[in-house]
């Protein structure tokens, strides 16, 4: 089957994920989290086969729940008390396994998915999440287009052959673009203009978390996480650079909050 074929599928599915995304966002709460909560189960199962021990896939699985559930909005919330458990369910997959990569997945699904539902938990949750989103969306976009349009010289081409430093540039520069245009159409948020400051760094460390994930698939010799999404691979496949991105934009917001406005976010 050709990869013209394969557009109106993966333009479907692509649709649908956008779509469940921000119904998910909009929800918050038990919605937001529920969805998360789903999404981070199906990515350790996943990062298993990544780490070439599918074997343990369930009892990873099963140690996600601890800090998804502590999570939940009947529970502590995102805080320190679940960061503190994605490190300790980093440290009781090693030891009961020996396979400090496998339980490395703790942490590579355990953060992001904090890093989210703190950001949905900030004053402005709704606006701040959705930014954060964006941003990566936006980004591979604009990486897209202006690595077609331009060419040039590779990135990283051990890793990921057809990324340029022309996409990249053009990437961040998407993304400075995107976050003027959004503090300027969204100014009842009271999030401001230092979003656009900070945009080339979260972008930038979504372009980060999209070529380490290709290095991952490469070690481990396969083209996708799964074919769990028709025309998209697997759940990693698709949240890559909101793996990387997520954390940096909770940490930028979290000091935003803890120095411009006082107090503490958390």
């Amino acid at each position: 089957m050709s990869k013209n074929s394969d557009l109106p599928k993966r333009a479907v599915v692509g649709l649908a994920l956008v779509g469940l995304a921000l119904a998910a966002l909009w929800a918050g709460g038990w919605g937001f989290w529920l969805v998360i909560t789903v999404m981070a189960v199906l990515m350790i199962g996943e990062w298993a086969l990544l780490a070439g021990d599918t074997s343990k896939r369930l009892l990873t699985q099963y140690v996600m729940m601890v800090p998804l559930a502590i999570l939940s909005p009947a529970a502590a919330g995102p805080g320190f008390l679940a960061l503190g458990l994605v490190f300790g369910a980093f440290f009781f997959v090693a030891i009961v396994t020996r396979n400090a990569k496998l339980a490395a997945g703790q942490v590579y699904v355990g953060l992001p998915v904090l890093a989210l539902l703190l950001l949905r938990d900030h004053p402005q949750g709704f606006a701040a999440t959705l930014w954060a989103m964006a941003i990566v969306w936006v980004c591979d976009s604009g990486a897209y287009f202006a690595g077609r349009a331009i060419g040039g010289p590779k990135l990283a081409p051990a890793i990921s052959p057809n990324k340029t430093w022309a996409g990249l540039i053009g990437g961040l520069i998407a993304a400075v673009l995107f976050s003027a245009a959004f503090v300027a159409a969204t100014p009842g948020t009271a999030i401001g203009w230092w979003l656009v400051a900070v945009s080339p760094l979260v972008a930038f460390a979504s372009q980060v978390g999209d070529l380490y994930e290709s290095h991952l698939k490469r070690v481990a010799g396969v083209k996708d996480s799964s074919n769990l999404l028709p025309g998209h691979g697997g759940i990693l496949d698709r949240l890559d650079g909101l793996v990387f991105a997520a954390p940096v934009a909770a940490l930028f917001f979290a000091i935003h909050h803890q120095v411009v406005v006082g107090g503490y976010w958390w």
